[in-house]
């Protein structure tokens, strides 16, 4: 039985929680490593630098639905796990997908699993996308096999898009679209029930 998670908005003590979880060397590898000043990178925002921001600035960089929408995951018991975010490109219908569970002792307990379903959720159901994709570097096993698994498709190769340890990897576009999905989820729940 795959656990159960709900998605909710981002909120000052989880954004504290995050930059705990990207300064493990082996969160933020997979995430998407450090940059050239040695800080872990993040997608969309720093963690180190909007936990002093004033409320406006926290609003600009984490709250805008027209570009971007950020959620923290929780299990059922109300325990902080992780984060997703959809970036949207409105004029195509679709956005890019990232997730990340922070909490390492839960990895391999399927607790991606039910956070990527829960996103396809919302991307299909809540803000009727036509397109999710997501890109995945090629030293993330456990991640593509994931995408594969909840049914996105591979569409691309891109070269030396990832560095981890002054090393640069490839990585794969993966899409999903929203009748696949639909066809999908009916089977994803008899997994994930």
């Amino acid at each position: 039985m795959f656990p159960q998670i709900t998605l909710s908005s981002l909120t000052r003590d989880d954004v504290e929680r995050v930059a705990l979880w990207l300064d493990d060397a082996e969160v933020n590898a997979l995430w998407y490593g450090v940059g050239e000043d040695g800080r872990p990178l993040h997608i969309g925002y720093s963690p180190g630098d909007i936990l002093g921001a004033e409320a406006s600035e926290w609003d600009q960089a984490l709250e805008d639905e027209e570009f971007r929408k950020i959620f923290s995951v929780y299990t059922s018991e109300g325990e902080h796990i992780g984060e997703g975010q959809l970036v949207f490109e409105w004029p195509l219908i679709e956005a890019q997908l990232f997730l990340m569970i922070g909490r390492k002792d839960l990895w391999h307990h399927h607790y991606g699993t039910s956070a990527l379903v829960a996103m396809l959720d919302e991307a299909f159901e809540s803000y009727e996308l036509h397109r999710v994709w997501v890109d995945v570097p090629e030293y993330n096993e456990n991640a593509l096999r994931l995408c594969r698994h909840v049914g996105f498709v591979l569409e691309g190769h891109f070269r030396k898009t990832h560095r981890k340890e002054d090393v640069w990897y490839d990585s794969f576009a993966m899409g999903l679209l929203s009748d696949e999905y639909a066809r999908r989820r009916a089977r994803l729940l008899e997994t994930t029930a």
